[in-house]
């Protein structure tokens, strides 16, 4: 299977810690994959080196053979784990700031989730639940076309109804060939959606591989060996 995002030996030190220790990583093309690990195991600083956001101390990065760069940035939807839309915004002005930012957004994507959820163009986002802001943000990144997308905790602190849509929306409105890579550690309720999954731990990869042949293999759920590999 080809690869959409690779790792070669790559590190990332900040002033006190080391957050990925040479890691090596290939990440299939048209895959739903899990990157999964307990807090502060680096997950987010593997998603950021992938994004452009930061530089490996060492090694390289590539999406789609390509270095990290503004082009590569071009083909990679990135939502962080924190709000970064501004809240005095309404619907249509997100719309169009992420239209006017990327020529991948397909405005008619986006306008098609937000009716069908019954969402507002004029609808603020302060005003919104917790629920709600998700969605919107979910629908803003799932309406661009890349073939990469990178999603950081997108069902963290939200309520069982808004997890089921977000998935469902990720497994909907993913295009054919893309990959989405989703950083999570509520394994039990994304399970059902993973093609391939990859555990993280001190910053070093631990397991990777097929999520079905991994529960084969091993006669347990993705679930039961995470718990099994991070138990306290």
């Amino acid at each position: 299977m080809a690869s959409v995002l690779e790792y070669t030996g790559v590190t990332k030190k900040y002033e006190n810690k080391t957050a990925l220790k040479n890691v090596n990583l290939s990440v299939p093309s048209g895959a739903i994959v899990g990157l999964l690990g307990p807090n502060g195991s680096g997950k987010t600083t593997l998603l950021k080196l992938a994004s452009g956001l930061l530089h490996p101390t060492s090694g390289k990065v590539t999406v789609c053979g390509l270095p990290v760069s503004p082009e590569s940035k071009a083909l990679v939807a990135y939502q962080p784990d924190c709000v970064y839309l501004n809240d005095w915004m309404n619907v249509e002005q997100l719309v169009k700031m992420m239209q006017d930012f990327y020529s991948n957004f397909n405005r008619e994507k986006a306008l098609d989730m937000l009716s069908r959820l019954k969402i507002s163009l004029k609808d603020k986002l302060k005003a919104m639940s917790k629920g709600t802001k998700e969605k919107v943000r979910l629908i803003l990144t799932m309406s661009r076309e890349v073939p990469l997308y990178i999603l950081d905790e997108p069902i963290g602190g939200v309520d069982p109804a808004a997890r089921d849509y977000i998935l469902n929306t990720i497994l909907t409105n993913t295009p054919a060939g893309s990959t989405v890579l989703i950083s999570t550690h509520l394994i039990s309720d994304i399970e059902s959606i993973l093609n391939e999954i990859i555990f993280l731990k001190d910053g070093e990869i631990i397991r990777q591989g097929n999520a079905e042949k991994t529960r084969d293999a091993t006669g347990k759920t993705i679930d039961e060996l995470f718990r099994e590999e991070f138990r306290c």
